[in-house]
């Protein structure tokens, strides 16, 4: 569907790249909408759990838990991504060689490191 002028304004769209999530949410069990990737249309619900303070000697932004490795990018969506699952799972699929190899790496959809979870975040802060 084409843009209309108005669109962003109706659906209370942002820039996340100039927004701060205390702009967005700041009591605990406040939710907001994430929309990543409009091709892919990956939807996420961002819910303020609790505010911790800030610990002296702590690099920020942190993730303190998680479950789950992320997506590869680009893998079609939540439907793609089921797919390329089902195709990981059976080493004797017509595609697992290739979709193992697109992965790049050891990919297991189990693990989640948050360690190098929060350093992506560091990152993409400094990128930003």
């Amino acid at each position: 569907m084409p843009y209309e002028q108005g669109d962003l304004e109706e659906l209370r769209m942002e820039d996340e790249r100039k927004m701060c999530m205390s702009a967005l949410i700041s009591n605990p069990k406040e939710t907001f909408e994430y929309a990543y990737d409009f091709g892919d249309n990956w939807q996420h619900v961002i819910t303020l759990e609790k505010i911790l303070p800030a610990a002296q000697d702590t690099k920020y932004p942190l993730c303190l838990a998680g479950e789950r490795a992320c997506p590869p990018e680009d893998c079609g969506g939540v439907w793609g991504y089921a797919d390329l699952l089902r195709v990981l799972r059976n080493p004797a699929h017509p595609e697992y060689k290739d979709m193992k190899a697109w992965t790049g790496r050891k990919f297991d959809a189990e693990v989640f490191d948050v360690d190098r979870f929060s350093k992506d975040l560091r990152k993409l802060r400094s990128y930003l």
